[in-house]
């Protein structure tokens, strides 16, 4: 059983509700990662999702795009945000790691290479925004091989035989992108919501991690309630961006958005 699904299965047991934060590898410069995911888990993260950067984030917004952007001008890459993955792993081994990017860095580097490499660094988990469920057999094979789990998201317009494919190649959990188009867009309803998580459930066992437009506590705190996991991600990279010339404000910043997060969610359970 890997890492994820471990996980999942105890906050199944006692109605916790996973807090999934994501940030860039990187941004917005490499010292910053490392202790941000440390820090992270001490607020109340119980996974973390860390981006890839990539010079062509199709499915970002403009939040998540300038991440990319200030990452590689550091010449971040898909094997140093995987050393980063190995530093962590020093002194947390239990705190499951998610990489959330592209399929060129992956294809670049090989499908089995790239599998030894993340089981190497200690990842748990890999969605791989490009690489649709009619493609992903081969690298899915390869990554649970190692106990590592492919990961899909699932938008609002998915039929049930797209979340049935995804059900059956995917694990871990499955990512509803709770509103059209891309991160940090649009208004998030949570009754469309609850609403397509009907359809949602009758097709899958995964467990269902949502995103997109979650922004605030108590938006984090009614998303619990409907899913398995909350996972944020714009509104931390927005605290990094307004505070490029001061990483500590940024790090104090993030904290204290997913302390509260975590705290306005444990009082749902």
């Amino acid at each position: 059983m890997s890492r994820l699904a471990s996980t999942f299965a105890e906050f199944k047991k006692t109605g916790h509700k996973a807090l999934i934060p994501f940030i860039t590898a990187g941004d917005p410069n490499p010292d910053f990662t490392v202790p941000m995911l440390h820090a992270m888990v001490d607020a109340g993260a119980d996974i973390i999702e860390l981006g890839i950067p990539f010079s062509d984030p199709m499915a970002d917004g403009p939040v998540i795009q300038h991440a990319s952007e200030r990452a590689l001008k550091h010449d971040m890459s898909l094997r140093r945000t995987l050393e980063m993955v190995t530093e962590f792993r020093q002194t947390n081994q239990t705190t499951p790691i998610i990489l959330m990017g592209y399929a060129n860095p992956v294809e670049a580097m090989g499908y089995t290479a790239f599998a030894d490499a993340a089981s190497k660094a200690g990842v748990d988990g890999v969605l791989t925004v490009d690489l649709p469920p009619e493609e992903a057999q081969e690298c899915a094979d390869l990554l649970n091989a190692h106990a590592i789990d492919q990961i899909f998201l699932l938008a609002p317009n998915s039929s049930v035989e797209r979340i049935k494919k995804m059900d059956k190649i995917g694990s871990g959990f499955l990512y509803y992108v709770a509103v059209k188009g891309v991160t940090g867009a649009g208004h998030l309803d949570t009754e469309d919501v609850k609403r397509k998580l009907v359809d949602i459930r009758a097709n899958t066992n995964l467990p269902i991690g949502i995103g997109f437009g979650i922004k605030e506590a108590s938006t984090a705190a009614e998303i619990s309630t409907l899913g398995d996991a909350v996972v944020v991600g714009s509104a931390l990279i927005s605290k990094i961006a307004a505070n490029l010339d001061a990483p500590e404000t940024a790090k104090n910043e993030i904290v204290k958005l997913l302390t509260s997060m975590r705290h306005a969610m444990d009082q749902q359970v």
